[in-house]
C-alpha cells in the first residue's frame, strides 16, 4: 500500500513525457541546424545498412524501363497486381481509353499489395522517382516508375526462377483475355512518341473482295509466321516479316492491314515518316512499339528523300529521315529490338522504290492489290446485299470482263440502295458508262 503511495501521480507521468517528447523534438531540430547535412546523411545511411545487414528481408527493384527500353517485366506486373485488386486494396487507379468498352484497372503508387505464391508471401509496392532533365533531353518523362518486391531472403531462387517468370505468363493470359486491337499513331508528346485508339475497324478475310487463293496464301503465310519463333532464333534471324502492299487506289490495302491486324489480334502502329524528325526518333519510334505489333508504313513513294539512295545527298533541310535510315529500321541492328513484328508497305506505284527497299528480309511478300474481279464482287455483294445469286450477276461478270474498277467503286455502288434489284441495276449502269468511257478515249 505504501509502494503505491509513493508512485507518481498519473498527471504528473503525463507531464513528464510531454516535456520529454518536447525536449527530442528541440534537440532533433538543433541537430539538423548545427549538424551539417553530409554528415547527417552519412549516418543515416551508416544506419539503414546496418539495418539492411541484419535483416532477413530482400528487395527486388523493377523500374519502369532501362534507358531507351521498356521493361516488360515492369508491365507485366502492372497487369498482374490488377487483376489482384480485393477488398483489402485501399487505393486503385482506373482509366478509361477513349472508344474502348472496359476500364482499366491497376494499383495506384505507395499502395501495398501482398501476394501468396506456392505458400510464400511476397509484398508489392510501386514508387516514384523524379529523372532530372538536361537542356538538350528529348525525353518528355518527368519520373521514373519502379515497383520494389520484398521477400525473405532464402527464397531469393524461387523468386527470380519461378515467380517472376509465372508473373510473366499470367500476366499474358490476362492481356490475351482482355485483348482490344489498338492503333498507334506518333505523338510527341505521348509515352514512347505513340498515342493510341482503339481500331474499331470491322474489316476481316472474309469480308475481304480478294481472289480466294491469294487470301489462302496470305492466311497461311500469316500462321507460319507467328507459328516460328524458334526457327528464327535457330537461323539467328529477327521475328518480322515485311509485306508490300501495291495497287491502284481504292484496292484495299487499308482494309486489308485492318484484317490482318483482326485477324492476328495485333496492334497496329501507323508511321507516317512525314512526321519524323530525324533518324534518331525513327529509333525510337520502333523502340517503343509493342512486340506482336503489325507498323505500317502507308504509301511510301510519296515519302520525300526516300525515292533512290543515290539522291541522299540532295535532299533538302526538310529531308531528315534518309533511306539508310530507314533501311536500318526495318533491317539493320534495329530491327532485332522486339520479337513477332510485321512490317507493311504500301504504294500505289511500286516501280518508284528504290530496290534496296524491295528484296527479301525487308519485303518479303508482295501482293498486288488490283482492280475488282467478279470473285471480289460476289464477296461484296454478300457483305453489302446479302445476296449470292441474282439474275444480273451474269451480265455483271461479263462487264467485269472488258471494264477495270476498284472494290470501292463497286461497295460506293452497292451501298446506294438496300434493295439488292436496285443497287445492282445501278451498278450495272455504272459499269456501262465506264466501258463507254473507255471507247470514248479510245
Amino acid at each position: 500500500m505504501e509502494l503505491f503511495e509513493k508512485m507518481p501521480s498519473s498527471k504528473t507521468i503525463l507531464t513528464a513525457a510531454t516535456s520529454l517528447t518536447a525536449s527530442a523534438i528541440l534537440f532533433k531540430s538543433i541537430a539538423n541546424d548545427l549538424v551539417p547535412q553530409q554528415i547527417q546523411l552519412f549516418f543515416s545511411s551508416r544506419f539503414q545498412k546496418l539495418s539492411n545487414r541484419f535483416s532477413s528481408q530482400l528487395i527486388v527493384v523493377i523500374e519502369e524501363c532501362e534507358g531507351l527500353t521498356t521493361n516488360h517485366m515492369f508491365d507485366a506486373v502492372n497487369v498482374y497486381l490488377g487483376a489482384k485488386v480485393n477488398g483489402s486494396t485501399q487505393r486503385i487507379k482506373v482509366n478509361k481509353p477513349d472508344k474502348d468498352e472496359d476500364l482499366e484497372v491497376s494499383v495506384d503508387r505507395y499502395q501495398e499489395v501482398t501476394d501468396s505464391y506456392e505458400n510464400v508471401k511476397f509484398t508489392w509496392i510501386m514508387k516514384s522517382r523524379g529523372i532530372k532533365q538536361s537542356e538538350k533531353s528529348t525525353n518528355p518523362k518527368t519520373e521514373l516508375r519502379y515497383f520494389e518486391l520484398n521477400f525473405h531472403k532464402k527464397q531469393k531462387e524461387m523468386a527470380l526462377k519461378s515467380y517472376l517468370p509465372y508473373i510473366l505468363r499470367r500476366a499474358k493470359e490476362i492481356k490475351e483475355d482482355k485483348r482490344v486491337v489498338r492503333l498507334h499513331t506518333v505523338d510527341y508528346n505521348g509515352t514512347d512518341y505513340w498515342s493510341s485508339v482503339v481500331l474499331n475497324h470491322p474489316a476481316t478475310f472474309d469480308t475481304m473482295a480478294m481472289e480466294p487463293e491469294m487470301k489462302k496464301e496470305l492466311i497461311e503465310d500469316l500462321d507460319m509466321f507467328v507459328s516460328r519463333k524458334d526457327y528464327y532464333r535457330r537461323v539467328g534471324k529477327a521475328w518480322k516479316r515485311g509485306y508490300l502492299f501495291y495497287g491502284p487506289p481504292g484496292t484495299g490495302k487499308s482494309s486489308l492491314v485492318a484484317a490482318m491486324a483482326n485477324y492476328l489480334k495485333f496492334d497496329v502502329y501507323d508511321l507516317d515518316l512525314r512526321e519524323v524528325q530525324c533518324n534518331s526518333d525513327l529509333r525510337r519510334l520502333l523502340i517503343g512499339s509493342a512486340n506482336r505489333s503489325l507498323l505500317v508504313i502507308e504509301d511510301i513513294d510519296c515519302n520525300v528523300g526516300l525515292k533512290n539512295r543515290e539522291n541522299e545527298n540532295d535532299t533538302t533541310e526538310d529531308d531528315k529521315i534518309t533511306l539508310s535510315g530507314l533501311l536500318n529500321f526495318i533491317d539493320g541492328l534495329w530491327s532485332s529490338c522486339g520479337d513477332e513484328r510485321i512490317i507493311v508497305f504500301t504504294t500505289n506505284h511500286k516501280d518508284r522504290l528504290d530496290p534496296a527497299l524491295l528484296r527479301p528480309g525487308r519485303m518479303d511478300v508482295h501482293i498486288e492489290m488490283s482492280y475488282c474481279t467478279f470473285s471480289g464482287f460476289r464477296v461484296l455483294a454478300s457483305n453489302y446485299l446479302k445476296v449470292d445469286e441474282h439474275r444480273l450477276f451474269k451480265a455483271i461478270e461479263d462487264l467485269f470482263r472488258r471494264v477495270k474498277v476498284t472494290p470501292a467503286e463497286v461497295a460506293g455502288e452497292l451501298m446506294k440502295s438496300n434493295n439488292a434489284n436496285v443497287a445492282l441495276e445501278g451498278l450495272v449502269k455504272f459499269l456501262q458508262n465506264k466501258e463507254h468511257e473507255v471507247m470514248t478515249r479510245s
